[in-house]
């Protein structure tokens, strides 16, 4: 069973929200806040496999959560919610290092759907986001300093490419005609060449420097 934290300060939403994600037995909200400092107190006296946090929250909004979570647990999965189809959020989430973008519109099969491929490895951006975040981040790529890194193998640049199009790694293997466990290990070898932290970083790397 995967273990869910929600985080929204609207009561209504939480439990909508919550009903939707329940209607697969392999998923289950064992906790629930109305803020980002609740959702950090709570993780810190309980096990979460994936933290679902609303992007604007009272005391401490979802941003500011994601960033101490990910600081303290990067283990953990995190995925930003919000009724705001704003680029922006979407910019900043990933730059945090978030692993998916929800918004609060969603259907229960596509909620369900990325919560899964989230905790698969892959990058979750709904169709009206993506195609506002990637344009965002090939327009600011003049101005990142691309990192200096060994030169990378055509197989890592394969696999590089399909991170970067939020593939997770059993659609990498068989893309690829590679074993899961082989993906895995060339991940590792191109987050160690490129100093990256995850995978969601590794997307952000592709589609900056060309990959993609």
């Amino acid at each position: 069973m995967i273990k869910i934290l929600l985080a929204e300060d609207q009561v209504l939403v939480r439990q909508g929200i919550k009903m939707m994600i329940e209607t697969d037995p392999d998923l289950k909200v064992t906790g629930e806040v109305g803020n980002g400092k609740e959702a950090l107190k709570l993780r810190e006296i309980e096990y979460f496999d994936i933290a679902i946090l609303d992007v604007r929250m009272p005391e401490m909004d979802g941003l500011k959560a994601a960033r101490e979570m990910l600081g303290r647990w990067p283990e953990m999965k995190i995925m930003m919610l919000t009724t705001f189809n704003d680029e922006a959020y979407a910019v900043e989430a990933l730059k945090i290092g978030v692993h998916g973008y929800l918004l609060k519109d969603a259907d229960a099969s596509w909620l369900i759907h990325a919560i899964k491929g989230c905790m698969k490895g892959g990058l979750q951006l709904p169709g009206e986001v993506a195609s506002k975040v990637i344009p965002q981040l090939l327009e600011k790529k003049s101005a990142v300093v691309k990192k200096e890194h060994p030169s990378l193998t055509r197989r890592e640049q394969d696999i590089l490419y399909l991170l970067g199009e939020g593939k997770d790694n059993k659609e990498i293997a068989t893309e690829l005609a590679l074993s899961v466990g082989t993906v895995k290990n060339h991940i590792s070898q191109l987050l160690h060449k490129l100093n990256l932290r995850d995978r969601t970083q590794l997307a952000i790397y592709a589609i900056q420097n060309d990959y993609v």
